[in-house]
């Protein structure tokens, strides 16, 4: 923890001349885009995975018509036809798995009173009127136009947007990519639901900054903003 609070005040001071009083939320947003610039080549990965998983769908459609009555059966040769074409299942999770720690980072980060015994001196800085160790709900306390209400008014506005992109991307490619279907042309149990929910999990993100201190918040938008532009590119 001390490490990376020297970290990001190491980068607040090298951003101050450009960022003043909110140099340190600078250094979390150029911070967060050098995880993700760490992170993109498994992003790309993920994305030639997903690609390939597509083109198998064919040959997945004519196992489960073979062993549609035998599940254990259809698994281990689902698993593999991955094995043989070189796919992973799970490649996809990989990005978002590897940006955890780094979230949890910074939540502790700006979520501790002291660090290696000391007072913690970045719960002391600030985006505009916003601190960045403080909730929303500390913000809603100067009322919703106060300095601080704006800061997060404004971050919501950028994460609806984000989300609205994000959903229409996703919609784009579950049309591209058409749910699989068991054999008799019935839709596979369970997957109907989980294809309708899945566009609208970027805007869960709402809830996530709404809760978390401003610095994760800062982090969780960044990393959406950044994904949702990944993704428009790499699957397009």
């Amino acid at each position: 923890m001390s490490v990376f609070a020297n970290l990001v005040e190491h980068l607040a001071d090298l951003l101050q001349p450009l960022f003043g009083a909110s140099a340190a939320a600078a250094a979390i947003v150029l911070f967060t885009a050098l995880v993700r610039l760490l992170v993109h080549p498994l992003s790309r990965a993920a994305a030639r995975g997903q690609k390939a998983r597509t083109a198998l769908q064919p040959k997945i459609a004519e196992l489960r018509k073979k062993h549609g009555k035998n599940p254990e059966k259809l698994q281990k040769a689902v698993l593999e036809l991955h094995a043989e074409e070189k796919v992973s299942p799970l490649a996809g999770c990989l990005p978002g798995m590897l940006q955890i720690p780094a979230f949890f980072l910074l939540y502790h980060l700006f979520s501790s009173d002291t660090i290696g015994g000391e007072p913690n001196g970045l719960l002391g800085h600030q985006l505009l009127a916003a601190p960045l160790g403080e909730r929303w709900a500390d913000a809603l306390q100067g009322g919703v136009l106060s300095g601080a209400g704006l800061v997060y008014a404004g971050l919501f506005v950028v994460v609806a947007c984000v989300a609205t992109f994000s959903y229409r991307i996703g919609k784009r490619m579950m049309a591209a990519n058409p749910v699989a279907l068991a054999d008799g042309g019935e839709q596979l149990p369970g997957l109907g639901a989980v294809t309708k929910v899945m566009p609208f999990m970027s805007f869960f993100t709402l809830v996530t900054v709404a809760v978390v201190p401003l610095a994760a918040a800062l982090y969780v938008v960044t990393s959406t903003t950044w994904s949702a532009v990944e993704r428009a590119a790499l699957y397009r």
